[in-house]
């Protein structure tokens, strides 16, 4: 049998469906026991964006539901996007991987947002140098709401691009359309922040699915049960993930979680100790920039939570 290579577009848990990117021709798979087993550290040993490589047990026929292709390896990633399982706390879950852009959803109300899982994907994102940018969605819902420079002007300053987008509206869709364009991107957040809602804004020919916000809680519902990419008729590639509720650090030690958050990175090298946990030592130029307001309260305060049990902001 002859191996081939091809991207894996859609994860259903134990069946795959691959394309040979760029162009768009998919086609069912299944994951051979051997590969299933050489990546067993992670509840999912195959991931969306992940570079495979596959054979065909019967070489005169096209790969179908009867006949579906064999994944035979995984190829080495360029990076990918991992958090700690919710379930079970001691395994990782890859969200997906070889991804040129992050595109996290947030919204200010409906669901009111939760700064440290943002920051958790933002730290995780600057680990696994995948360059990310905010969406913040809905803001037809909340034009009035003071919060929202204070937000956009926090994650500026530390460096990521903030994007005030509605579905509903257009608001900030052209932009966000721009930024994807020819690049594979990760569209991630919490239930009911509206991703699949932005997908279909950016290319009104997919059908992502979209759900409501349960107003018992005002949380989101789980609409996106696949993980699951789509080509984007401007160009390039984005991938729908379900919404998450929680987001655990993954092989992060806590002297290094600091050299994640950019702003402080700016000035951790003036710490007069070294390490520097820059919570109690005198010198500590952090403390400094936090007193100066040069650093956000509120991304300090994520990084404490960083610090301590990673189960304190699942």
């Amino acid at each position: 049998m002859i191996e081939r290579e091809a991207t894996v577009v859609k994860n259903a848990g134990s069946h795959f469906v691959l394309s040979g990117l760029p162009c768009w021709k998919p086609f069912p798979a299944v994951l051979r026991g051997k590969a299933r087993l050489d990546r067993n550290s992670s509840t999912n040993p195959v991931a969306v964006g992940d570079k495979v490589t596959y054979c065909i047990e019967n070489e005169l026929v096209e790969p179908d539901e009867k006949n579906p292709a064999v994944i035979t390896s995984i190829l080495p990633r360029n990076n990918y996007l991992i958090r700690r399982s919710t379930n079970l706390s001691r395994q990782s879950h890859v969200i997906a991987a070889n991804l040129d852009q992050a595109v996290i959803a947030v919204t200010l109300l409906f669901p009111e947002i939760k700064l440290p899982f943002l920051d958790r994907i933002l730290v995780t994102c600057e680990v696994y140098k995948i360059p990310a940018v905010i969406a913040l969605n809905k803001v037809d819902l909340y034009e009035d709401y003071e919060g929202i420079e204070d937000f956009a002007a926090t994650y500026e300053k530390a460096g990521y691009p903030v994007i005030r987008t509605s579905a509903r509206t257009g608001e900030g869709i052209s932009r966000l359309r721009d930024l994807c364009n020819g690049k594979l991107n990760l569209f991630s957040g919490e239930s009911g922040v509206g991703k699949s809602s932005l997908i279909k804004a950016l290319d009104p020919s997919l059908d992502p699915k979209i759900g409501k916000i349960s107003m018992a809680h005002l949380q989101g519902k789980h609409t996106t049960s696949l993980y699951e990419m789509y080509p984007l008729s401007s160009g390039g590639y984005v991938i729908d993930t379900p919404g998450l509720r929680g987001f655990g650090l993954v092989d992060l030690e806590k002297e290094e979680i600091g050299k994640y958050f950019p702003e402080m990175l700016r000035y951790a090298d003036n710490c007069r100790f070294v390490p520097c946990t820059h919570t109690h030592e005198p010198g500590c130029a952090i403390k400094k920039a936090l007193g100066e307001g040069l650093i956000s309260e509120s991304r300090y305060n994520s990084y404490l939570g960083m610090l301590e049990e990673d189960t304190k902001f699942r």
